[in-house]
């Protein structure tokens, strides 16, 4: 029993003993860091939605006389032609009724002919004034009657004609290739209009993304936008199009409004289906050799320092980057109160000169210097960005820190102006080459 107690005191002390050391280090400053590189590389900045490939143009084929399926000559996936035979129908009864029709037809002209006789015999009385004009008119009225008789049953016994010439051959409207077949030798089909029997693909060599972005985002796409998207059923793959159409019709699904974006893409190996389904990346901005940094080096602050001390600093470190007359300006700034409770927080502690970087609060726009859109960052690019479907107008600069530790081992800072975000990393410019440069991503524990 004294033994465990024993263990268990001498547990105590080393963990006292540790924490002790622990707490005498954060006092002493003794703190470590986990560091990262500003580099170069490319970065863009993507708005994701899903999506679905279906071909550009389909049609469905209906049939346009009711009947019993006699044949098929097509199966799926099989290419046609405009004016293949896909499937026949069945044509006895149509048949029967042809004879029908063509005996009604035999006897409407007999009685056409009968009568056209006795017309003209009573023309001829008519001309001697052996009979009326009324006898006249009335042989002329049984004379039109008959000859329309004679008009219907011809007309019914050409319909007839064409149902068992025509409409019993179902026939390709397009040259394309059979997507789907819903009938059967031996089904019976209605041309009620109500559902398909073929579907055919104009073409599969180009298809098409239906997605659905948010309305928040879809502001930001436009025609010919490049796409990039991916594939479940084809993994490590990447595919590319480009935005063909943006439908305004809104989507509204559990109070979501989303609209439906149409991306043209090339399907000239073949190996796209539809039906399947898409993770697609539309390409907002994107910049290539550009100076880049992780998203947590640009969020990180020192715990080790006071609010007070990280404003001083940060506060420093932008006059940096201004001309003598934004310092003036900056400096008159500070010294007015709402300028004092912006400055008391340190993540915030550079926002409040934007309007002096930008040009504004002490008269005008900055001749030049880090805010005024004329700074070329390393590599020469223009502070207002090159990326693809950037505004043309000033964009609004955001400054953010950066922590590192100098040649004395110090904790120092320094302001850059963003850019474009990926979620990881982020677009940076600053008015020297940073390439290279180590900064604190986080404090190791």
């Amino acid at each position: 029993m004294r033994k465990i107690f024993n263990i268990a005191a001498l547990t105590c002390l080393a963990l006292a003993s540790i924490a002790a050391t622990a707490c005498s280090a954060r006092k002493s400053g003794a703190v470590t860091y986990e560091f990262t590189n500003v580099r170069r590389g490319t970065i863009e900045r993507t708005i994701s939605a899903s999506g679905t490939l279906n071909p550009v143009s389909t049609i469905k084929v209906l049939p346009q006389m009711s009947g019993k399926v006699e044949r098929i000559y097509v199966d799926y996936n099989d290419q046609v032609h405009k004016g293949d035979i896909l499937a026949e129908l069945n044509t006895d009864m149509l048949k029967l009724k042809r004879e029908q029709q063509y005996a009604a037809v035999i006897k409407a002209r007999a009685n056409y002919e009968l009568q056209l006789v006795n017309y003209r015999n009573q023309e001829a009385l008519a001309n001697k004034n052996l009979i009326s004009e009324y006898e006249l008119k009335t042989s002329k009225t049984n004379l039109d009657n008959q000859s329309a008789d004679l008009a219907v049953a011809e007309a019914n016994l050409k319909s007839i004609d064409t149902e068992i010439n025509q409409f019993a051959y179902i026939t390709s409207p397009i040259d394309g290739i059979v997507l789907d077949r819903k009938i059967n030798i031996g089904d019976t089909v209605s041309d009620n209009g109500s559902s398909y029997i073929f579907m055919l693909a104009e073409n599969l060599r180009e298809m098409q993304i239906e997605a659905l972005v948010g309305e928040l985002d879809i502001t930001s796409l436009q025609k010919g936008q490049p796409v990039r998207f991916t594939l479940e059923s084809l993994p490590g793959q990447t595919f590319s199009g480009r935005v063909e159409t943006l439908r305004m019709v809104p989507v509204v699904s559990s109070n979501v409004v989303s609209y439906t974006v149409i991306v043209r893409v090339e399907n000239a190996r073949g190996n796209l289906f539809s039906g399947m389904t898409c993770a697609v990346d539309f390409i907002v901005e994107n910049s290539e050799n550009t100076l880049i940094v992780s998203n947590a080096a640009l969020r990180y602050q020192p715990n080790s320092l006071s609010a007070e001390t990280i404003a001083e600093m940060v506060f420093n470190a932008s006059l940096e980057n201004m001309s003598e007359e934004q310092r003036m300006a900056a400096m008159v700034t500070r010294e007015q109160p709402r300028a004092q409770n912006v400055s008391q927080s340190p993540n915030n502690a550079g926002a409040g000169l934007t309007s002096v970087l930008m040009g504004g609060g002490a008269g005008g726009r900055a001749p030049g210097g880090f805010g005024g859109g004329q700074f070329t960052a390393g590599g020469g690019r223009q502070g207002q960005g090159q990326g693809q479907g950037r505004n043309a107008a000033t964009p609004t600069v955001v400054m953010r820190n950066l922590w590192y530790v100098n040649n004395e081992g110090k904790l120092e800072v320094m302001q850059v102006r963003t850019g474009i975000s990926s979620g990881s990393y982020t677009e940076i410019y600053a008015a020297d080459d940073l390439e290279g440069k180590q900064v604190i991503l986080r404090e190791k524990i």
